[in-house]
């Protein structure tokens, strides 16, 4: 370890340059990666951690630490570097500190290697201390919306004369190609709206993308666009003063009315004279030579590899490591004394930051007595919403410009909008935002808040980036899709979903519902809200779907099993099964009742959630679907895909193979065959071989 003088200049600048050799280093190593742009934000970031974030890195889950989001995910080494140095312990599932470093310098040598703590992109719950997962540019900065939010709210409804419980920021590293992706300037709008003054943007303007200079394709002035955005914008120079990036970020935290942007002028040259690096762009090791001229100029032994000088970890341990123990103590002695006057309210918190549902979660939710003209599954599923937000106080969200169409604006007058001046409300607008929406959720998720999102089916496709990251996440967050089919009818073709379903079947980890009735809405739900690691998109009709009588066919309570068998065969050994979601049940149970009539043996199987069926066992799966009764009809009005896996080879699909068609819901219906003697007639063609 080599020793260098300790002066105030020197220290901050040793510190900065162990971060920048450490992530070329362990570029280099990986021979994959972008050195350029940690080695051009270590100024910032160090100055971030060290002069300004209230983080504790022996505790890094404390409720009220502020939040950094590295959104240009690529500089992940940026990341790494700092959750090392600043000796961010591990935690696990439970939420335990390890009593062990979440990073070591082997794993920094590990860097984008097979099960390294260092992967390519920061990836929560894969390290402690990475508040999000960043990849998708754009994504990063659209999710600390949703993060400054939840901090408001939590705000309001926890925080009590003496007691501030929560007052966190959210600071956020951004580059080019977040500003240049559409959904940061949805996020941006809306946080300049709702005036998140928590929020704290930090914009590397360095000109540099893949292709070259941004000049090819981004000459719009980025500092008024976002003082359009209603955004408190300043400037620093360069990224290499220290003095200018605190008075920088002083002056966001001494604004108190609208969110802030700092734009940071770096330009990334090191090594030989004038040289302009793009590898921080498209990934490129420096390669050995041009390391051993970076590292001599900044005074550094040029053959030494991953070295960490003496005093650059206690430098962070006395600086963040210091100032985050001392503000988590005082918290945790405030949250105490809170506990004492408030039990009620810190008994909430505490479940609320563990995932944990109120012991009557579940009190007074609503039945549905048998319907023949019953209602739509957006209908019922608005009602059991509503009564599940009356007993779970951190239930909130809401929809792109859609509530009263997807039926999900929580009614209660106690609820109330989130606005400037109601920082408790729990109806969410997102305006005509669905991407932002998306990610804004997965934000609130994050914070600990039971978050929703709304929109029409179709319009999941602009929501999908970011229900894929909330399934690599593993968070419990709620996508509520109405309009779910071609039952739209007038709409047409660009309303009425095909493909979505079979894409959010497709994404891992992501659960997707789609109830068939009001009864099954409700268990749905019941489903949904036990539910701690795992993305729910849950699938729902604008049209009215009878309430079937659940003293003639099974309880809904199978739903939680994904599939059931809701009507059957007199002695229970079916010769045809007939398989449906959402809209369609009804559907086969009046062919199931035209069929029995003529003797023949049939059995009707919901299967509400694939995935949820896909979890049961071998030998339940087998009771639903016996492998000896191969002659099978599925029907979903959508596409086909997948439903090979349930039919086998002698069964039969009726579903979407071409895109739908404007006309009223019956016509639309007829047209494409989704009729009760149709698939009458496609039992007895599959029973006949």
């Amino acid at each position: 370890m080599a020793t260098h003088a300790t002066t105030a200049i020197d220290i901050d600048q040793l510190c900065i340059n162990t971060i920048r050799t450490l992530s070329m280093d362990a570029v280099q190593q990986a021979n994959s990666g972008h050195p350029g742009t940690p080695m051009a934000l270590a100024p910032v970031a160090y100055c971030v951690w060290q002069k300004f974030l209230r983080f504790d890195p022996d505790h890094p889950i404390w409720p009220n630490r502020d939040r950094f989001v590295l959104s240009n995910g690529h500089a992940s080494m940026l990341l790494y570097s700092l959750l090392y140095l600043a000796g961010v312990q591990a935690v696990n599932p439970q939420y335990e500190t390890l009593g062990q470093p979440t990073l070591t310098l082997d794993d920094i040598k590990r860097f984008r290697q097979l099960d390294s703590k260092c992967p390519g992109h920061p990836e929560y719950r894969w390290t402690s201390g990475i508040e999000t997962t960043t990849g998708p540019l754009g994504q990063g900065v659209s999710t600390s919306v949703g993060m400054a939010i939840a901090g408001l709210w939590m705000a309001s409804r926890f925080n009590r004369p003496s007691f501030e419980l929560f007052d966190y920021n959210v600071y956020v590293i951004c580059g080019d190609g977040d500003l240049m992706e559409g959904i940061s300037g949805e996020a941006a709008s809306i946080a300049g709206h709702l005036k998140t003054s928590n929020l704290c943007w930090i914009y590397d303007n360095n000109h540099i993308t893949i292709e070259g200079h941004t000049e090819l394709a981004f000459s719009e002035d980025v500092a008024t666009r976002f003082i359009g955005y209603g955004w408190n914008v300043t400037r620093v120079g360069d990224a290499n003063d220290l003095g200018m990036l605190a008075r920088a970020l002083n002056v966001f935290h001494n604004t108190n009315d609208r969110p802030t942007l700092i734009i940071v002028d770096s330009h990334i040259a090191y090594g030989a004279p004038n040289k302009q690096d793009t590898s921080g762009a498209h990934g490129e090791p420096l390669g050995e030579d041009e390391i051993r001229l970076a590292k001599r100029n900044y005074g550094w032994p040029e053959d030494a590899k991953f070295m960490v000088p003496d005093g650059v970890r206690e430098h962070f341990a006395a600086g963040i490591g210091k100032r985050g123990h001392d503000l988590r103590e005082a918290w945790i002695e405030k949250f105490d004394a809170y506990s004492k006057v408030f039990p009620n309210l810190a008994d909430e918190l505490s479940r609320m930051q563990r995932r944990q549902l109120p012991d009557d979660w579940d009190h007074d939710l609503p039945t549905f007595p048998a319907d023949p003209k019953g209602l739509a599954t957006r209908d019922s599923s608005g009602k059991v919403l509503n009564a599940l937000a009356k007993n779970v106080p951190w239930l909130m969200g809401g929809s792109a410009d859609l509530a009263p169409s997807t039926k999900t604006r929580l009614t209660a007058d106690t609820f109330g909008d989130f606005e400037l001046d109601n920082r408790r409300g729990r109806n969410l607008h997102f305006g005509i935002r669905e991407h932002a929406m998306g990610a804004i959720v997965n934000g609130l998720s994050l914070s600990k808040i039971r978050a929703y999102g709304s929109t029409f089916l179709i319009f999941s496709d602009y929501c999908k980036p970011a229900i894929r990251l909330s399934a690599i996440m593993e968070l419990p967050t709620i996508f509520i899709f109405t309009h779910d089919s071609i039952g739209v009818g007038e709409d047409g073709p660009t309303h009425q979903p095909i493909e979505q379903l079979a894409s959010l079947r497709a994404i891992p980890g992501l659960i997707t519902l789609r109830p068939a009735d009001a009864n099954e809405v409700l268990e749905a739900w019941k489903v949904i809200m036990k539910l701690r690691h795992s993305p729910v998109a849950l699938v729902l009709t604008r049209q009215a779907l009878p309430t079937l009588d659940r003293t003639k066919y099974a309880s809904a309570a199978g739903v939680e099993k994904g599939a059931y068998v809701l009507a059957d065969a007199p002695d229970g050994k079916p010769d045809v099964l007939l398989l449906a979601t959402g809209s369609e049940v009804s559907l086969v149970v009046q062919a199931f009742e035209q069929l029995s009539l003529e003797g023949i043996k049939v059995r009707v199987v919901s299967v509400p959630s694939w995935e949820l069926f896909a979890q049961q066992t071998q030998e339940y799966r087998d009771s639903v679907l016996p492998p000896g009764v191969t002659a099978r009809v599925a029907v979903e009005q959508a596409s086909t895909l997948g439903w090979e896996r349930f039919v086998g080879p002698k069964g039969h699909i009726i579903g979407m193979g071409t895109f739908g068609v404007s006309a009223p819901l019956k016509d639309v219906q007829k047209k494409f065959g989704f009729l009760s003697e149709s698939v009458a007639e496609a039992a007895k063609r599959v029973l006949r071989g």
